[in-house]
């Protein structure tokens, strides 16, 4: 602990001594370079005609002998050699070099290049310039960066040291992109709704709480992007869809966290057979955009996603694996099963409302053995308040997930456009709000008149980066490049 508080105290000396020689540690300009792969892409040419170009970067790596320095310059394309030579700079520039550079510091180097006795492409150093001086030497991976929770608090140094991070989160770009380009080929328009929300609505998910000063008026970050994307298809748009920040305040796990992107389209006049068809479609294209294949890993199973995606019923599904029909069974058939399985419940199971006790026994009993992707259709109503009926059987809704290795990866509805409909299930949910259920949607007045206004047949979809981190075989918070973390003081190292 003590070194390296005598580490940052002699750099901070060297950055005096920096200025005290009239060096700016900190310039504004850099001037003209090349990047390090360009370079050394055309280095046969570069060192036949010798010509004098200019490299910017991080020092990684330095070995001063004698009157003679080597030394390694990164950036984000790659790495390089210098050398410097006493005999080939003014005493005083070397002077600066040698007493007060160090690796993490970032240089603009200018010379020429040369090959070693070794076969090493190297840069012949005439003149350089300092652009940051780092104040805080770099850890030794092997020493640490190993702790997750350390990578993930700072990930700067997790990028610095581990390449395959860098690409994760290149991957994760590629995804986004390959969603919007996938939706705006076939006409959907990306649009941006308030994070904000006077009545949070959507999802069945605990809410984050804020307070507007300008307008003295608590509001609520949203759960979803739901229902301002549905008030646009009142409006007279057909294809929308957003990518965006969604926030809900519950647990954190492998699979959850408490701020994360979410996708959702909505289109008008289609259901969910004209869903089915443009999800296989839309998932193979991001898919092999985002992995450059269809298959991969995932928690020791190979997932295909290139065969026909079956279709499993819910209610056939879970009474093959539970014993009960949810066409007949009771509430208290329901609270047995749960208390036979001994589930963790956060209220007393005789206040837990029908579809949460559903819920619950589902992702227990039904779920793990979904391990190839498949859509799951044809769930209960209790559990899809934004759905429309099933027609042929009112106890179900016309709903789809995308499962795959047991994870739930997207979600799919022919959207509830019957506004006494809508207004009764937000009835429903609100009596199991004032029985405790915090998760249970709030009456939303305003979407319900909009509802009334007329909203066309539709369908609807949603995506979260979940479906990312199960194609890297990750946890969430793994391939979220600042995840949130405990806000307690960190332990001073030094």
């Amino acid at each position: 602990m003590a070194q390296l508080k005598e580490l940052k105290e002699a750099r901070r000396r060297k950055l005096d001594d920096l200025r005290n020689r009239g060096v700016d540690p900190y310039p504004a300009r850099v001037g003209e370079f090349f990047d390090i792969f360009s370079a050394t892409h055309d280095f046969e040419k570069l060192e036949k005609e010798k010509t004098p170009i200019s490299l910017v970067g991080r020092i990684r790596l330095l070995r001063p002998q004698g009157g003679i320095i080597f030394g390694q310059v990164e950036d984000l394309s790659g790495r390089v050699q210098f050398f410097l030579n006493k005999k080939e700079l003014a005493p005083a520039l070397f002077d600066v070099f040698k007493s007060n550079l160090e690796t993490g510091d970032f240089v603009r180097l200018t010379g020429v290049f040369f090959t070693t006795k070794s076969g090493e492409k190297t840069l012949n150093i005439s003149d350089f310039q300092v652009l940051t001086k780092a104040l805080r030497p770099l850890p030794e991976k092997r020493l640490g960066l190993q702790d997750i929770e350390k990578r993930l608090r700072r990930r700067y140094l997790d990028l610095l040291f581990n390449p395959e991070t860098k690409e994760l989160f290149r991957k994760k770009a590629v995804f986004w992109d390959s969603v919007r380009s996938f939706l705006k080929q076939r006409d959907f328009l990306e649009v941006e709704a308030p994070a904000f929300e006077a009545i949070p609505g959507g999802a069945e998910a605990e809410p984050f709480k804020t307070h507007y000063n300008a307008l003295d008026q608590d509001l609520y970050l949203r759960i979803s992007l739901e229902l301002p994307l549905k008030k646009l298809l009142v409006g007279g748009f057909e294809r929308v869809f957003e990518v965006g920040k969604v926030f809900r305040n519950e647990g954190m796990d492998a699979e959850h966290l408490q701020d994360y992107t979410a996708m959702e389209f909505y289109w008008a006049y289609r259901d969910l057979e004209d869903l089915k068809k443009i999800l296989r479609e839309m998932y193979l294209f991001v898919i092999e955009k985002t992995l450059g294949g269809l298959t991969h890993e995932y928690k020791g199973n190979k997932i295909d996603w290139s065969g026909q995606w079956p279709e499993v019923d819910y209610f056939e599904f879970f009474k093959e694996n539970t014993g009960l029909d949810l066409n007949g069974c009771s509430d208290d058939d329901l609270r047995e099963k749960i208390k036979e399985l001994k589930l963790k419940t956060d209220l007393k199971v005789e206040k837990i409302g029908r579809g949460r006790m559903i819920d619950l026994i589902y992702k227990k009993t039904c779920r793990p053995k979904l391990i190839q992707p498949c859509f799951l259709v044809g769930h209960p109503l209790e559990i899809s308040p934004l759905a429309k009926k099933d027609p042929a059987n009112p106890k179900k809704v016309l709903r789809l997930q995308i499962l795959a290795g047991s994870s739930e990866l997207g979600n799919g509805f022919t959207e509830l456009n019957d506004p006494l409909d809508q207004k009764e299930r937000f009835e429903q949910q609100m009596k199991l709000r004032e029985a405790g259920d915090k998760e249970a949607q709030i009456m939303d007045d305003d979407f319900v008149e909009a509802l009334e206004y007329g909203m066309p047949p539709a369908a609807g979809f949603g995506l979260s980066e979940r479906l990312f981190s199960f194609l890297m075989d990750k946890s969430i918070r793994e391939t979220t490049i600042f995840p949130a973390v405990r806000t307690k003081e960190v332990k001073s190292e030094e």
